[in-house]
């Protein structure tokens, strides 16, 4: 038998995991873009490539990326907090005053991001009221503009890596060699 769960207490406990802030992003079938800011993303794979995130099931933007079949995760800086606030929100036309274009993938990619990884669905599985979304990676590229730090979360709210904090540590060969020098029995 499980324990009944607070869900203000859930969200709280699991507000001491710092993540990421991305933005999913595809064209709806009449063409036109459509997103939502997400936090739930993840690597999954090298062999296949592919990745996760975890659409809410009630989410409009979803319905309509999957209906497309392929999306782009925006992997948004520090300075694209009032971006995410943007795909956050309810507003009809996130996509107003943001800089995109439209990748060879044929899905939207934000302009001024870290990273963009584009996607087509391979799998979707149930997740409570989320739904898990895998996909398959075909192209990924890291921002040749943008030098800036990742936009956080943190005990509900947006934070950032402190300055001081970005020299690497004396053991960051070792972390580096660790994770380009990956197996499967060592791969997270």
């Amino acid at each position: 038998m499980t324990e009944q769960i607070d869900g203000r207490q859930f969200r709280t406990v699991l507000g001491q995991f710092c993540t990421g802030i991305t933005v999913i992003t595809a064209l709806d079938p009449d063409g036109a873009p459509i997103g939502f800011a997400c936090q739930s993303f993840a690597a999954l794979s090298l062999d296949p490539p592919l990745v996760l995130f975890c659409p809410t099931k009630g989410s409009r933007s979803w319905a309509a990326i999957e209906a497309a079949g392929k999306f782009c995760v925006n992997v948004l800086s520090e300075d694209q907090q009032p971006v995410c606030a943007r795909f956050g929100s309810r507003e009809p036309d996130k996509f107003t005053g943001v800089g995109w274009r439209t990748s060879e993938l044929g899905v939207p990619v934000l302009d001024d991001s870290l990273a963009t990884i584009e996607c087509t669905v391979d799998s979707v599985v149930d997740g409570g009221d989320h739904y898990i979304v895998i996909g398959r990676v075909h192209a990924l590229s890291e921002s040749a503009t943008t030098a800036g730090r990742p936009l956080l979360f943190y005990r509900g709210q947006y934070t950032g890596i402190e300055p001081d904090k970005t020299t690497p540590a004396p053991w960051r060969a070792d972390l580096d060699h660790f994770l380009t020098t990956t197996s499967l029995d060592t791969w997270l």
